[in-house]
């Protein structure tokens, strides 16, 4: 086989105070179709496939695969062009090959843009599919020939990809290219402010005794760091003590890095100190996985007014930041508005951890600006103008109005760089996995938009996000809404200044909005696919369904009068009424879905529940131990509460290195696309008192993991070599892979998300982490088999979700 060798380019660059060689690669192999990975739980990979089964072979001319369509998929030799980036369409949806003789062992940081992730040598590596070029990857090169096949998506033709490799002479460093930090603001409490900021090992052992020391304007401040795993980074927070600065501008921030109080590294930022009146960023720590997240706020103009302002809450689209976001809004008079991040300037569609970034600022901004509960506005543009129909849909109890600017409603028709969500399913297995994806079905979701004012904007001219969906939109609510405007921007492409999102008459319609009183309600139509992610509206929730992630609907009228509660559902077991609008001592008759009276004396102010057990009956609210609108599953709901990984020592060789390396690709998986960072722990090091109510992902079996027992304790699942075994049935064989969830058995918030195998082949067949793509759907539980790589949907043998009792017998499976 021709070796392809890239042309050494003995460039110095200065990065941190320190010099290193670089080496561009110009030279290598690509093939393509030979993959499909979307927004859901599915996907295909025949090149990985080979690749675990030791078969690839890449050689110019050779054929990987015959495909239907495509005919044969032959590798074809690529060059870079001028800038060393690649280009062409010999791997659109395939894999660029590039290959490394190293004289030696060593350490390399390796940065490729444009793949969606790498395999080096084998070990599956974290992506930069949005060309940023700040994915610096420490990675352990072998003597000799070392192996790149860089994954590219359907886009890969248009951007290329870039590669290189470069030599660090410093072991540990500090990477400033990625910061997430505040401005200091006058007025606000500025000497602990949090910024994040990337370390790096290159050494083969866990960096621990880290500190971080500060210094702006004579201040100092030092802070202890999580520990750092061999051959990776990690965004850390980092305390900056601002109270020093005076006036406005740059300010330059000395930041030292310390390892047992040795200086190990040094680098330099700027903080910017922002004029009183201007849009400014602050910075918090999350309590989804205690990162360092910032939003941004365009503040209320001040006045003498003593009322209470107005709340703006607005999302950004793709590839804007959240203090551009702001910074496109005047200030108001009547109101603050505050930008969240969605993590990330693409991040997850203002889906799944998107709106979890939502809410946790949102609440933040509430308690920062005390602002008046009844005028609570959403708005948000293109991206983020799916993220306004999205959340709007979702959480319509919390805004008086929304204005969706330029914006597409569902991500089954209109998709990004990871897809679409798929509309249909070709089997009943397939149908079960889709289901986990209902609750991003806005259009499904388009009852919630009865209580809210609505305000459509979009230019006619748009070429991004095409005008039709705004009609589409305006068609649907013209059904049954009774109070949306509707503008279309003539010759407005998809950007038009400003005015985009900063539309007087948006504001105008925000300014006759209010939120009602729960008490004052006497109507509620509320549909939600999952409680676990949206539960309540006003004074009704949904806590449990009949059929998990199949819509459910409660349609209620109250009548203090008449002292009745009267309406119907679809799909509920478990329902709560709160009673505030009822007079301690009424004797209250609840009539749903026409069945008997439940009555009931009201006591002042509670909340009570019905459950359907046939017939609907008095309960109690759910137990810990049951789905709940706190633990709910599906399959991500373990990626919070300050989540750990915890990675499997036991076993072969190959199964532990393969714990480890996947723990460690999604730590880098979960820093590109969410802003994050996770603690990484050995099974043998995971104290569940040390780690208690978090998260737990699991890497690893019951045979090779040793965490297993100490958290799924009656879990119906049991993974072990060459068998799974789910509520008494049984899978057989060492190419079985498992993704599922369960609650952590000694917390009663807290669930365990288990990435597993049978064996070698089954663990490297669940390598995929499409689950951090924003909106794609996984159920409680799929089995499938390495062939699924090969084969599609008919290798997935199981899916499904787990009983309201989180049991089998009480689940809704689907296998084939």
């Amino acid at each position: 086989m021709k070796r392809i060798f890239a042309t050494l380019s003995l460039l110095f660059v200065l990065s941190q105070n320190q010099a290193q060689s670089v080496y561009h690669f110009e030279e290598g192999l690509a093939v393509g179709p030979c993959h499909q990975y979307g927004r859901e739980a599915l996907y295909t990979d025949q090149l990985a496939y080979q690749l675990y089964k030791g078969t690839l072979k890449p050689q110019e001319g050779s054929v990987l695969l015959a495909d239907v369509k495509a005919g044969e998929v032959k590798w074809k030799k690529v060059k870079a062009d001028s800038t060393y980036r690649f280009r062409g369409d010999a791997f659109s949806n395939g894999y660029v090959y590039l290959t490394y003789d190293s004289p030696k062992e060593q350490a390399a940081i390796l940065t490729i843009t444009g793949q969606d992730m790498i395999f080096l040598n084998g070990v599956p590596r974290g992506g930069d599919m949005y060309r940023y070029g700040w994915m610096h990857l420490p990675v352990l090169l072998k003597k000799g020939k070392n192996e790149i096949y860089a994954r590219v998506a359907r886009f890969g033709r248009f951007g290329g990809i870039t590669a290189n490799l470069a030599f660090p002479t410093k072991p540990v460093s500090i990477n400033t290219e990625d910061l997430t930090i505040s401005d200091v603001v006058p007025g606000f409490k500025n000497d602990s402010l949090w910024t994040g900021i990337v370390v790096s090992n290159t050494t083969k052992k866990a960096l621990t005794g880290l500190e971080m020391k500060t210094i702006v304007a004579g201040k100092e401040i030092v802070t202890k760091l999580p520990s750092i795993p061999a051959m990776s980074f990690r965004k850390v927070g980092v305390l900056v003590d601002g109270s020093g600065v005076t006036g406005t501008g740059k300010n330059e921030v000395v930041i030292n890095l310390l390892q047992n109080g040795k200086a190990t590294d040094q680098a330099k930022i700027a903080i910017q100190s922002v004029e009183a009146g201007k849009q400014y960023s602050r910075t918090f720590v999350s309590e989804l996985d205690g990162s360092v997240q910032y939003y941004a706020v365009s503040p209320q103009i001040k006045g003498n007014s003593t009322e209470r302002p107005a709340l703006f809450f607005s999302v950004h689209g793709a590839e804007v930041q959240a203090i551009s976001q702001a910074r496109a809004y005047k200030p108001k008079d009547w109101g603050v508005l505050v930008a969240p991040t969605n993590r990330r300037p693409r991040g997850f569609n203002w889906e799944d951890w998107g709106r979890m970034d939502a809410l946790e600022v949102l609440s933040i901004a509430k308690k920062q600006y005390n602002p008046d509960p009844t005028r609570i506005y959403l708005t948000g543009h293109s991206m983020g103008g799916h993220g306004t129909w999205f959340l709007g849909a979702t959480y319509p109890e919390k805004w008086a109005a929304i204005a969706p600017s330029a914006g597409y409603p569902t991500l089954a028709a209109y998709g990004s760089h990871d897809g679409v969500i798929p509309d249909s399913a070709g089997s009943p297995v397939e149908a079960m996995l889709l289901r986990a994806s209902n609750p991003s079905n806005v259009l499904a979701l388009t009852s919630n938009y009865k209580s809210l004012g609505v305000y459509v904007a979009h230019g006619d001219a748009d070429r991004t996000v095409p005008v039709t969906y705004a009609r589409q939109m305006r068609d649907i609510l013209g059904k049954f809404h009774r109070d949306f405007s509707y503008y279309e921007h003539i010759g407005g492409e998809h950007w038009y200044g400003d005015i985009s999102v900063d539309w007087p008459p948006i504001f105008s319609f925000f300014n006759w909005h209010f939120i009602p009183q729960d008490t004052t309600v006497t109507s509620i139509d509320f549909k939600t696919a999952n409680p676990g992610i949206s539960s309540t509206m006003r004074w009704a929730g949904v806590h449990q369904q009949v059929n998990a992630l199949k819509y459910s609907q409660i349609k209620l009228t109250s009548s203090k009068k008449d002292l009745r509660i009267d309406g119907t559902t679809e799909n509920v077991a478990l329902l709560s009424l709160d009673l505030a609008a009822f007079a301690p001592g009424s004797n209250l008759k609840i009539i749903l879905d026409g069945q008997t009276p439940v009555e009931y004396e009201v006591k002042g102010g509670e909340t009570i529940y019905l459950k359907k057990d046939g017939s609907w009956k008095m309960a109690g609210a759910p137990a810990a131990t049951e789905k709940n609108a706190s633990r709910s599953g599906t399959l991500k709901d373990a990626f919070r509460n300050r989540m750990v990984y915890v990675y499997a020592t036991g076993g072969t060789a190959d199964e532990k290195a393969w714990a480890f390396e996947k723990a460690t690709f999604d730590a880098e998986s979960w820093y590109y696309r969410g802003n994050g960072a996770v603690d990484i722990v050995a099974d043998k090091d995971f104290d569940p008192q040390q780690f208690k109510d978090r998260g737990v992902i699991l890497y690893g079996n019951k045979t090779t993991n040793l965490a297993w027992d100490k958290v799924l304790k009656n879990c119906p699942v049991t993974v072990t070599n060459g068998k799974i075994d789910v509520g008494g049935k049984q899978y057989a064989g060492n190419d079985l892979a498992t993704y599922f969830i369960y609650p952590r058995s000694d917390s009663k918030t807290a669930s365990v998300t288990v990435i597993s195998g049978t064996g070698k082949l089954g663990f490297q067949a669940a390598n995929a982490n499409q689950y951090f793509s924003g909106g794609s759907g996984f159920p409680d539980l799929m089995i499938f088999s390495a062939d699924m790589l090969k084969n599609g949907i008919k290798e997935v043998k199981m899916s499904g979700f787990f009983g309201n009792d989180w049991s089998v017998e009480k689940g809704e499976f689907v296998e084939q």
